[in-house]
């Protein structure tokens, strides 16, 4: 008899997840040895086979090794879907170190809390994130910045022609002790001639990722080597249906974690070939397809949506898709199988899959596998997860079809948030049932199939192209310019982006509403906040509507909207 309702869909062998005690390096060499001359990475056309990469690592981890950095060192990695990316990745594991991953939009004062916070005394940064570096690094205990080109790999043609257009805007740090370019940094490698290889367990901490957690505050993840090899040895009963030299287009970065352990580590270990895209552009989504026939995508809901909306693809015969991977945001029914309809029309046998997780568990928690990928659903927990939904209230479980908090066991959740140890406990809570549960923050519920159905978030929450995008952090921001009284950050539809954030704000007393001023406020903005989080529109006012209790009125302000749109 099973014990909970989904186990139905596996077999008892499914169930039965093993993690071996290694290194997300070691378990990746052990798994691809048989595939060294095989592509893995494929950036702009250049194939990288397994042996290529695994040299570059060796030479980065060897160069990292000859700058200083020891076991535990932080080393943080600013870079967009680029093979020095993947590389560095491996290399800092290879060596016992941590890799903190941050998004290159990041504004100069997220990069700068990111590398205070983790300790980070190594940098490796995209070209165009040193106009931002060099007023903050002083701060910090970086000894060494790396700056690395999306150029730098890219084909001959390619690469000339980057340099003589983008790579001429670029600012460039002047030669010192403390910058230094990617090929030169490698080149160090040959000084360097003792063993790089540290034998890593699987609860050594490997990665350090940064998101909004469960509450909209943001904070940055721990995860040890066990979590993500856990999914892939989970991705064996999830992700079986690719095989050797399949290819995967992933357009998530991999500072995000589902771009990060779905979109990269597991199609590695699998013996696929992943399409690194540094910078997706939805207009040329047609082109990408053309180039390079994927048989799978990894994206997020926008992805989709854009893909249905770009009136070249209509023309494609898209028979080389087998699955699109779905995760970040959820789809509706009628958004489900209308992708469904679409693919079929155009000649895939495939369908879109619905998964559900967050940077705490690792990416996926559930997955539309074995059969369970009901319309509008994500699927059922992976082999070894325990899914629960809650009363937020009375914290007793429901019955089946009943809405409450999605609650998640697994041996893949994070170590807990760096040097937070409160906000950890307040979402990692033991169980009447005597297991330790993750709360997730999200609403859901679970029909009598054991398959499970995403509702909303049950905090406040913008969901921007596949970003969660927290209006309380923002506001806390703005105010932080000291002129602002009062804001309040709501999302608004986008065409594209499904939402994006719009600020009202009341200024305070003795401030001018003038342009000056407004500047002040977008230019500190830019400067505090991610690209990607940054107001579309400012909204300015003498008054912001109050709740009874006297506190802004959000909804009243996302009603009133929605009466004038």
């Amino acid at each position: 008899m099973n014990k909970y309702l989904w186990e139905h869909y596996y077999k008892t062998e499914d169930l039965e997840v093993n993690i071996p005690d290694l290194s997300l390096y070691a378990y990746m060499h052990e798994l691809t040895k048989k595939y060294q001359n095989k592509p893995v990475l494929n950036y702009f056309g250049r194939k990288i086979t397994y042996q290529v990469m695994e040299e570059y690592i060796e030479k980065c981890a060897k160069s990292l090794k000859y700058f200083g950095i020891k076991t535990g060192d932080v080393v943080t990695i600013c870079m967009p879907n680029t093979p020095e990316a993947v590389i560095t990745f491996f290399a800092v594991n290879k060596i016992g170190a941590v890799a903190n991953m941050v998004h290159p939009l990041s504004a100069e004062e997220e990069i700068k809390d990111y590398l205070v916070n983790t300790k980070s005394i190594f940098l490796i940064a995209l070209n165009s994130c040193y106009s931002k570096i060099k007023n903050i690094i002083e701060e910090t205990k970086v000894k060494k910045v790396v700056i690395a080109s999306p150029s730098d790999s890219m084909p001959i043609f390619l690469n000339t022609m980057y340099n003589a257009t983008l790579g001429r805007k670029e600012e460039k740090p002047k030669y010192d002790n403390l910058y230094i370019f990617w090929k030169e940094f490698l080149s160090y490698s040959a000084y360097f001639e003792e063993e790089t290889y540290y034998e890593g367990h699987k609860d050594d901490t490997a990665v350090i990722l940064h998101s909004g957690g469960t509450t909209g505050i943001p904070k940055s993840i721990v995860l040890a080597n066990r979590s993500i090899i856990g999914v892939n040895e989970q991705a064996k009963v999830f992700f079986d249906m690719v095989t050797v030299g399949e290819s995967i287009l992933n357009v998530l970065p991999i500072f995000h974690c589902f771009g990060l352990v779905v979109g990269l580590f597991i199609p590695i270990c699998k013996g696929a070939v992943t399409v690194l895209i540094p910078q997706f552009d939805a207009k040329k989504f047609d082109k990408l397809l053309v180039k390079y026939k994927p048989n799978y995508l990894i994206g997020v809901p926008t992805l989709f949506e854009a893909m249905l909306k770009n009136k070249n693809i209509n023309k494609l015969d898209l028979s080389y898709l087998k699955c699109l991977i779905s995760g970040g945001d959820s789809l509706t029914p009628q958004k489900n199988a209308e992708i469904n309809e679409f693919l079929s029309s155009h000649n895939s046998r495939g369908k879109i899959i619905q998964g559900y997780g967050m940077t705490e568990t690792t990416g996926p928690v559930t997955f539309g596998t074995k059969g369970s990928d009901k319309l509008g659903s994500i699927g059922i927990p992976l082999p070894g997860n325990v899914v629960k939904i809650i009363d937020p209230e009375t914290k007793k479980e429901v019955a089946p079809n009943e809405i409450g908090e999605i609650c998640v066991h697994s041996f893949v959740v994070m170590e807990g948030y760096l040097n937070n140890k409160k906000a950890t406990e307040e979402v990692l809570e033991k169980h009447s049932d005597g297991l330790t549960y993750i709360h997730t923050g999200d609403l859901g519920y679970m029909d009598e199939d054991g398959v499970i159905f995403y509702v909303q978030r049950m905090k406040r929450i913008i969901i921007s192209s596949g970003y969660n995008i927290y209006p309380q952090h923002i506001e806390n921001v703005l105010k932080d310019s000291g002129l602002i009284k009062e804001v309040c950050v709501i999302g608004v539809p986008h065409p594209y982006k499904k939402e994006i954030a719009k600020a009202f704000i009341v200024l305070n007393n003795d401030v001018e509403e003038s342009y000056t001023t407004k500047k002040m406020i977008m230019d500190y903005a830019k400067k505090n906040l991610a690209h990607y989080m940054l107001p579309r529109e400012y909204i300015y006012r003498s008054e912001l509507p109050k709740t009874k209790l006297n506190k802004i009125d959000y909804r009243a302000l996302e009603d009133e909207f929605k009466k004038q749109n």
